[in-house]
């Protein structure tokens, strides 16, 4: 059992440096040490009184069966670039502008069948006698092109260097020869890994936790002609293809999938498109195949006394930890990647599992931990973010990834560690497993993906910031440390089933045209009608960008009547505007002291309702409105990118859509820089500083009784609630 100063920390260890490595497990409170990709652990360490967990690489711990088998190594569907036809006769390099070490074209299988010839300029699929395949030559003639049509070829290529290990090559200089991903779709690879993997638990006893990284696909990453990324997408499918797998998919679902059902028009299916039936079917299959066989290698280690972990990264695709198949995989525990609030809760909400574990930034790789660096500033920062998200929801445990020798060359890091594992200790020794309170209400957070998206709407490569995302991202960070318990809900959810009961606020948050607004949902009247009966029969609704927006009967936020604003796209332009702001005081900005970041915003909203009282407008654009439609309420945001100022105004926009405002100041801190989580099973109340500054805060039980308090930068204070 943990103390203050010793349990629930994964510590990253390396030969070498061994006596270094038994000091930071005393000063930082490990009770298990771990090997990164690419290190390993000396016998001593391992025989030490901790846990050890090892990374274990499902598909490519054993490269003579790759290079013995290169017909089954792992594909991934590309497209090549586009090419406008000059002449009648078109040839097309499909490799260009691909990084020719990742990949190779696959030659072994029936092109014809598994490939397809586009001309994009119509959508047609070009018949198979307009087009051939040069071996050779790597290329694809099109015999008929149409003079200045554009074309496509969507072809599968092997993957002849793994995609982890690539990147580590080209990231961090490794210098170990290359290795390749084979695929466990082929029953003999299939047997294979089964096989080599019991060897491996009978020669690793002194392995506790098997750390698999993760089972058999790999999310889908290309690299360019010049080694740069090209495309990657941390929940992408298009690394999980084959022949064999495509035939397999149309014996179980009964018809035949297209290439573009993985190319996509070049989208490859990012989360940011309303995805196909046939996608979803493939997602589907996938997931059900993964899971049964990942059970087989969870269940081996269980055989041999060992616990499963699983890596909530690389070869994650399958293992979706909010799909209907995750649960019958049987693993110990998930371990992931800690980047914001969003992403601890991604990891710490996850079910089916004995415990969660979260890896802290920053990595101990080169790119931070460098001479003139500051990882410490990293560290607290990532902290903080996530601290918040812990107080409502917390991983089991936590630690760090990557060098430790690196991490050693800066003590104040190594020091500021120390100061978080222990806070990261007493936050479970004070909330003693119980849950913070929250309000009697749920949030849901309403896109295309609904539950299988949990925690991960508008990302792109997990907590990476994008321009065109942080006005989105803001929301579901934003609520990851809030007193509130959140949902995702799709819009196939409310067709099949409605509204339920415990909901009070629904919040819609993307751009026109994306799985996270919905796109065509919003002319489906088994949708649009029963939000709009729930919303004018009291419900509450919250907008955020382009919500509900698809241009369709004079209007382009097809719920406009309850959201009281539309966007301008140019139709309605001999329409006079009078939009006014309001005047007057509202709840949702009773805590504001400076002006409200709205990140990259939107232009040409305006007041579509006579009622609708717009809050914050800049040269004519609306930032913030609300209308009540009914006995409903609904909040229109521009953007909401995270900060404490915009946590308050979510928080109050949430509460004022729901008509529960006073119910807001149950266990409320008046300063929006803090926050607080009460545990009143437990006893304890935590107050945070989320900002760099002392700061001053009243501290609400109700909205009668205050207690004020002063806090240093950062700190957390433990109240006992005794003492209200």
């Amino acid at each position: 059992m943990e103390t203050l100063n010793k349990g629930r920390f994964t510590l990253p260890a390396e030969t070498g440096i061994d006596n270094e490595v038994k000091r930071l497990i005393e000063k930082w409170g490990a009770d298990a040490i771990r090997n990164s990709d690419g290190t390993v652990l000396s016998k001593e360490l391992m025989d030490m009184a901790v846990k050890v967990y090892t990374t274990y690489l499902t598909v490519r711990n054993d490269q003579q069966w790759a290079y013995s088998h290169k017909d089954q190594l792992q594909m991934q569907y590309l497209m090549s670039k586009h090419n406008t036809a000059t002449a009648e006769v078109l040839e097309i390099n499909l490799l260009e502008g691909y990084f020719s070490k990742q990949f190779e074209i696959d030659k072994n299988h029936d092109v014809k069948r598994y490939w397809e010839v586009i001309d994009r300029s119509t959508g047609e699929v070009l018949e198979e006698n307009n087009w051939y395949f040069d071996c050779d030559r790597e290329i694809v003639a099109i015999t008929s092109a149409k003079k200045w049509h554009r074309y496509t070829v969507s072809f599968l290529a092997y993957q002849v260097w793994d995609t982890t290990q690539m990147y580590n090559h080209l990231t961090n200089n490794w210098t170990t020869p290359p290795e390749m991903p084979y695929d466990a779709i082929h029953e003999e690879t299939r047997e294979r890994i089964f096989n080599y993997l019991e060897n491996w638990l009978k020669e690793n006893p002194s392995v506790d936790v098997v750390r698999f990284t993760t089972f058999f696909y790999h999310f889908t990453i290309a690299y360019d002609d010049k080694a740069k990324e090209k495309f990657v997408d941390w929940f992408g499918y298009s690394a999980s293809v084959s022949p064999e797998a495509i035939d397999e998919f149309e014996k179980v679902k009964g018809y035949k999938l297209r290439a573009e059902a993985f190319v996509d028009e070049g989208y490859y299916n990012s989360p940011f498109r309303v995805p196909s039936k046939e996608f979803l079917d493939w997602v589907d299959f996938v997931q059900g195949f993964v899971a049964e066989n990942a059970k087989k290698c969870v269940d081996l280690c269980h055989s041999y006394g060992k616990e499963a972990m699983m890596f909530l990264g690389d070869n994650w695709i399958g293992t979706e930890p909010y799909g209907d198949y995750f649960g019958s995989i049987g693993v110990d525990s998930v371990v992931g990647s800690v980047g914001s609030g969003a992403t601890l809760r991604l990891i710490s909400d996850i079910p089916h599992v004995k415990y969660t574990e979260g890896r802290f930034l920053p990595y101990f790789f080169p790119d931070t931990f460098y001479e003139g660096g500051n990882p410490t500033k990293e560290a607290v920062e990532n902290w903080v973010q996530a601290r918040r998200a812990i107080l409502r929801k917390p991983v089991d445990r936590m630690g760090y990834g990557g060098y430790l020798s690196l991490a050693l060359k800066f003590p104040d890091f190594v020091d500021k560690v120390e100061e978080i594992t222990n806070e990261f200790r007493e936050i479970h020794n004070r909330m003693k497993g119980t849950k913070a309170y929250t309000g009697k209400f749920k949030v849901a957070v309403l896109n295309s993906w609904g539950k299988l998206r949990s925690w991960q709407c508008n990302m792109v490569a997990h907590a990476l910031w994008y321009k065109k995302i942080y006005s989105y991202v803001g929301v579901i960070e934003c609520l990851s440390g809030m007193p509130v318990d959140v949902v995702f809900m799709s819009f196939e959810d409310i067709k099949k089933n409605g509204i339920p009961d415990d909901i009070s606020v629904i919040i819609n948050a993307g751009d026109a045209g994306t799985a996270w607004s919905g796109r065509n949902y919003w002319i489906e009247d088994e949708v649009t009608g029963k939000i709009r009966e729930w919303v004018y029969n009291g419900g509450g609704f919250i907008g955020v960008g382009e919500p509900t927006a698809y241009q369709h009967q004079g209007r382009f936020f097809q719920m406009s009547d309850i959201l009281g604003v539309d966007r301008e796209m140019g139709y309605t332009l001999s329409y006079t505007r009078h939009d006014n702001v309001y005047d007057g005081k509202h709840f949702i900005l009773e805590d504001q002291q400076s002006e409200i970041n709205f990140g990259e915003g939107m232009k040409y909203v305006y007041a579509a309702q006579e009622n609708t009282k717009i809050l914050s407008m800049d040269k004519g654009d609306i930032n913030l409105a609300v209308n009540e439609f009914g006995n409903g309420r609904a909040v229109y945001i521009s953007g909401l990118p995270y900060t404490p100022e915009n946590v308050r105004i979510l928080l109050r926009a949430i509460y004022w859509a729901a008509s529960r405002e006073e119910e807001m100041f149950n266990w409320y801190t008046s300063n929006c820089n803090t926050e607080c989580a009460a545990y009143l099973e437990a006893g304890n109340v935590a107050v945070i500083n989320n900002s760099d500054k002392e700061q001053e805060t009243e501290l609400y039980t109700d909205k009668n009784n205050i207690e004020k308090l002063t806090l240093n930068p950062y700190e957390i204070k433990w109240i006992s609630t005794e003492i209200f």
